[in-house]
């Protein structure tokens, strides 16, 4: 539909009409008073008006044909900003434009007054987000749930290079995109104890007795899928006291001690990821963790008994998905429900309970596979405590049935860690309460077989399965680069948005020289708006000319923002030291968060700061290298960073990322990739070809071979001289002028204990920076590969990914 069509002046008009009539009688402001906030949720809401119908049709649908429903279980969903989101899929971006322009407003400008919604870390929220957007465009009769947070993951300011934390208001002004169902409220209990009492069968019945309940209300946003044909619901929980005024307490004159219940029970959506340092910080965690898993079982079963009517039939209607182990407990929760609460036999409920989960694992870090105290457990859930006890009994028993006899053995398969001061180990629980387990990328999949799972695999060996994750390409290329996105429909046809295995016919253009002017110009105007971006959030002047080099992402260890930094030091001493020599300007840019109480990671933060500030103001470097820190990463900031990098940092240690989505983005988006075999790199490699990646470092079974060789780093540091200078410098205080002993420790670390083995792949990183280079300066080669990129990725589109799951996992038609 174009400007000149009858329908889309008819359109106009109508979303004209519906904009003013919100802003009339829903905001209560004319045009002259309207703020920019009042026109954007004016704006938000005659689009949320143009889906209910949709909406209302296709949940109906889903009860007359009676359709197998798919739940999608996370603790993360990092949506980002919906509006273009949704305008986008309803196809009716250029209608709004033209209708707000009628009104004296602009689009561009109200896409930046929406908040994101900041439910998520990162990789694992977005994923979820991409799914929901597949599912809903694939027409899976699907809901997600996950926990309606107040402040989400917190809001990151950087001052003197520190970063700092503050809770993210993203629903101080409300959310336009929500409907509240106070109607729909679950009890969630907590504490307490278990009654037994035999029954006229002679069956023992066990009852839980909560000594604290907190209620669970539901808030619902429409998901619409591309070309708004199919819409899913995400159901997010608010947590809520029962009796939130204690009266009494209050006309006595205790005003705050009658509010402690209503605040306690807040407390449970109140952040995501609590810090769990201290042991209130931990019950927390598992009290969010049962708090949305009881209430999602609850609703899903409840849905299914209306439908069907026998709780029996529940895996045959229903597929749960756990996204990643913050849900598992849900595997206790159904047993819990399917035994205690609809008398099914213990047998049959866990062939139930079996049939309908399966999990997803996004890590092999211990330290983010959970685990819990029994202590906690048994305190908090003391009834689902005594179902894990008897699920992992029953298990054990079972294979020294079948033979399996070695203590160790059994040892490591239980969901009991009797070492380490007894806990309960939620990634068991979780696989073994499903039927299908998935790593998210080929080399993942593998290595969870190898390692977090290796007992569990040599069991159970057809359990494990991959699925490579992908990325929704209506967000990230029709969305945050309509530059690029015009080039394609002008070049191959639109009917790439529909179909995105049509990008391979991109692949006949890269030699094409015309072609490759257009494709950079579309770079260079992203390049350009996010120059802009760095000017007014962080006051630093880039040449948008320069090779954008960007890493973005959570900033952790074994990620190596420290090796990017390194090299970053290596390169400046080189660059001040050489001044003859012809370096390609470069722009490197960082952004992530470090978790509140990870203090080496805001280090780091402080470091790449320290870096950045020295290098920016040295007149030696002659503005062939500048730095900068970008504070407050999310989607909104991220939709601005991919589609204006020139190479893409994927620089994990080998066989500790278990897929990323970044990696593809950047890819989609034209940039070329440098990076580890790790992850999806692999499988990008495998894709964009050889000659269109940088590959360095270890493999991950180099990485094994090495550590175990030892991780103390002196000699590797001794035999690269480009390292030991970079390492020297941060040491006795280069960037560090007002505290020359910040950086002793982590310089230390690294020559006594490189775990993530930085200073092994430095040498092969340098290398592969310089190759970098040397493609860089050939302009129409640089060209070429980008081009290809962005050819060859159709295959990590979310869609894909959904798909497989479909067939292969929930035996639903996609």
């Amino acid at each position: 539909m174009t400007a000149h069509d009858p329908s889309h002046a008819t359109t106009v008009a109508a979303l004209k009409s519906e904009v003013q009539r919100r802003l009339t009688y829903t905001i209560g402001k004319d045009n002259a008073s309207a703020s920019p906030r009042d026109w954007f949720v004016a704006t938000a809401l005659a689009a949320r008006d143009r889906l209910v119908e949709s909406w209302l049709a296709s949940t109906k649908r889903n009860y007359v044909e009676d359709r197998r429903r798919v739940y999608y279980l996370s603790l993360e969903f990092l949506v980002g900003r919906i509006l273009i989101d949704t305008l986008t899929n309803l196809g009716l971006t250029a209608a709004m434009r033209d209708a707000l322009a009628e009104l004296g407003v602009d689009l561009e400008k109200l896409r930046e007054v929406e908040p994101d919604a900041a439910l998520g870390n990162g990789g694992l929220g977005r994923l979820a987000a991409c799914f929901m957007d597949s599912m809903a465009t694939l027409d899976i009769a699907a809901m997600g749930y996950g926990i309606r947070y107040d402040h989400g993951l917190f809001r990151q300011t950087i001052k003197d290079g520190w970063q700092h934390e503050y809770p993210e208001d993203w629903l101080s002004f409300g959310n336009a995109w929500q409907f509240p169902r106070p109607e729909i409220t679950y009890d969630v209990g907590f504490g307490g104890h278990v009654e037994s009492a035999r029954l006229a069968d002679g069956m023992l019945a066990h009852v839980w007795v909560p000594a604290e309940t907190i209620v669970a209300v539901a808030y619902d946003t429409p998901v619409v899928g591309w070309r708004g044909r199919h819409v899913n619901t995400l159901r997010l929980w608010s947590a809520r006291a029962p009796d939130p005024l204690r009266l009494d307490a209050f006309n006595q004159g205790d005003h705050v001690g009658a509010l402690t219940e209503q605040v306690r029970a807040e407390a449970i959506s109140k952040v995501l990821y609590p810090s769990d340092a201290t042991p209130a910080g931990q019950e927390l965690r598992l009290r969010q963790e049962y708090f949305f898993a009881a209430a999602s079982l609850q609703d899903l079963v409840r849905r299914h008994m209306k439908q069907s009517g026998d709780i029996r039939k529940l895996a045959d209607k229903v597929a749960i998905q756990l996204n990643d182990t913050h849900p598992a407990i849900g595997v206790a929760e159904l047993m819990r429900l399917l035994v205690d609460v609809h008398g099914v036999d213990w047998t049959e409920a866990w062939r139930i309970t079996q049939a309908t989960f399966s999990y997803t694992n996004h890590t092999l870090l211990p330290e983010a596979l959970e685990t819990w105290p029994v202590w906690l457990m048994e305190k908090l859930l003391p009834r689902h405590m005594q179902i894990i006890y008897l699920i992992n009994a029953m298990h054990l028993d079972g294979l020294r049935a079948q033979g399996v006899s070695d203590a160790n053995v059994l040892a490591a398969v239980s969901l009991i860690d009797e070492h380490h001061g007894r806990a309960v180990r939620m990634g068991h629980l979780a696989f073994l309460g499903s039927h299908k387990v998935n790593g998210v990328s080929a080399l993942h999949s593998e290595l969870v077989k190898e390692t977090v799972f290796r007992d569990f695999h040599r069991l159970y060996p057809d359990r494990i399965v991959n699925k490579t994750n992908g990325v929704t390409f209506r967000r990230w290329l029709l969305e945050a680069n309509p530059a690029l996105s015009g080039l394609l429909a002008e070049t191959i046809g639109p009917a790439v948005f529909d179909d995105p295995t049509k990008l391979v016919e991109l692949e006949r253009f890269a030699d094409d020289e015309a072609f490759q002017h257009r494709f950079m110009a579309a770079k260079r105007a992203n390049k350009d708006r996010l120059a802009a971006t760095i000017f007014d959030s962080v006051a630093v002047r880039v040449d948008p000319a320069a090779l954008f080099d960007v890493q973005i992402k959570r900033i952790h260890e074994y990620k190596r923002q420290l090796l990017n930094v390194l090299e970053a030091v290596a390169l400046y001493l080189d660059i001040v030291a050489q001044p003859a020599r012809d370096f390609p300007p470069r722009v490197k840019i960082f952004a992530g968060k470090a978790a509140a109480s990870y203090h080496q990671a805001k280090l780091i933060i402080k470091l790449a700061n320290d870096v950045a500030q020295v290098v920016n103001a040295d007149p030696a470097a002659r503005g062939l290298l500048k730095i900068v820190f970008l504070p407050n990463y999310n989607v909104s900031l991220a939709e601005k960073i991919i589609p204006a990098a020139d190479l893409s940092e994927q620089i994990s240690t080998a066989g500790m990322e278990a897929s990323g989505t970044g990696n593809m983005k950047f890819a989609l988006n034209g940039a070329l990739t440098i990076g580890t075999l790790d992850g999806a790199n692999v499988e990008i490699r495998e894709r964009v070809g050889d000659d269109n990646i940088f590959i360095f470092g270890l493999t991950a079974q180099q990485v094994e071979e090495s550590r175990a060789r030892g991780i103390d780093a002196r000699e590797t540091i001794a035999t690269s001289p480009r390292l030991a200078a970079a390492l020297d410098a941060i040491a006795r205080g280069m960037f560090s002028p007002d505290d020359k002993h910040r950086y002793a420790q982590l310089v230390d670390t690294l020559t006594y204990y490189d775990h993530f083995l930085v200073t092994k792949d430095f040498d092969s990183y340098c290398a592969a920076q310089r190759r970098v280079d040397a493609r860089w300066r050939d302009t129409k080669a640089w060209t070429r590969a980008a081009i290809l990129n962005t050819a060859r990725v159709a295959w990590f589109s979310s869609d894909r990914t959904i798909r497989e799951y479909a067939e292969e996992i929930w035996k639903v038609e996609a």
